[in-house]
């Protein structure tokens, strides 16, 4: 006598050894496409292709869902978003680059934002670390403040190599507004040895309102200065944005009396 429980036809058969696999949309979908190749003649190589990208394409999205979300990014920032007519003679050519081609991520290279307040380094940061994402590689956005915080912590509890190592699993780390940073020993030495921990290890994303001349009110000590700028120029492209704070302009144009003060932008490389 035949267990009522037990599965007998192929068809159910086939549905517990996809739900044994954890192939969850194969399982929700299989039959559906079963009959659609039924209608339209499909071979079976042409069914099981048909299966197998569903089931694909519902692990690459899950897989972008999390790293979007471990990513942290500020909303909504993405290239397509980002209001380049506040930036008229700006060339977005290396910044389009940096967004599509991410040879510089496996060449451990990084890139420089620099600029004041209100220009929009954090929004094409944020974008280009969104972009990232969206072709396989792992980013995450930090505020130069609570990263810092994060290693003064771990270095505390005799954990920093340990924490440097597990940053390690992010191709990408954005470190936002790095001129926050307080001048004291302490914060600036974990800075530090963030930067030299990941030197042609793995890419850093660096925004700074200051260039680097100005840099030595950042790090407390003058030759830890010079160490850690040119472990981050070696292999970097440097964007500089030059132009009146988009906040600022934004609020000017709300003024009727007022007309935006005209801007100017430019491009420099560093290798």
């Amino acid at each position: 006598m035949t267990n009522s429980s037990t599965p007998t036809s192929p068809y159910q058969i086939l549905s517990v050894h996809l739900k044994s696999l954890r192939l969850s949309h194969m399982l929700g979908q299989w039959e559906p496409l079963e009959h659609q190749a039924t209608q339209e003649h499909w071979s079976y190589a042409q069914f099981l292709l048909a299966l197998c990208e569903l089931e694909v394409d519902k692990r690459w999205q899950s897989r972008l869902k999390r790293a979007l979300t471990e990513a942290q990014l500020p909303s909504a920032k993405t290239l397509a978003t980002f209001d380049f007519s506040h930036l008229p003679q700006f060339n977005p050519a290396p910044v389009m680059q940096l967004a599509t081609d991410t040879s510089w991520l496996k060449q451990a290279q990084n890139c420089l934002l620099f600029g004041p307040s209100g220009v929009g380094k954090n929004h094409l940061a944020a974008a280009i670390a969104k972009a990232t994402i969206e072709l396989g590689y792992r980013a995450k956005f930090y505020a130069a403040t609570t990263l810092v915080q994060h290693l003064q912590h771990a270095k505390l509890q005799l954990l920093l190599p340990s924490t440097l190592k597990k940053l390690d699993r992010y191709d990408l780390l954005v470190i936002d507004d790095v001129g926050y940073v307080k001048k004291s020993e302490a914060e600036t030495s974990v800075l530090f040895e963030l930067i030299a921990h990941r030197y042609e290890r793995k890419s850093l994303l660096v925004t700074a309102n200051q260039p680097f001349s100005q840099w030595d009110h950042i790090f407390a000590d003058d030759m830890m200065t010079v160490a850690a700028v040119d472990r981050l120029v070696h292999h970097a492209v440097i964007i500089e944005l030059k132009a009146d704070s988009y906040r600022k302009r934004s609020a000017a144009n709300r003024l009727p009396t007022r007309s935006p003060t005209p801007t100017d932008e430019t491009v420099v490389h560093s290798s």
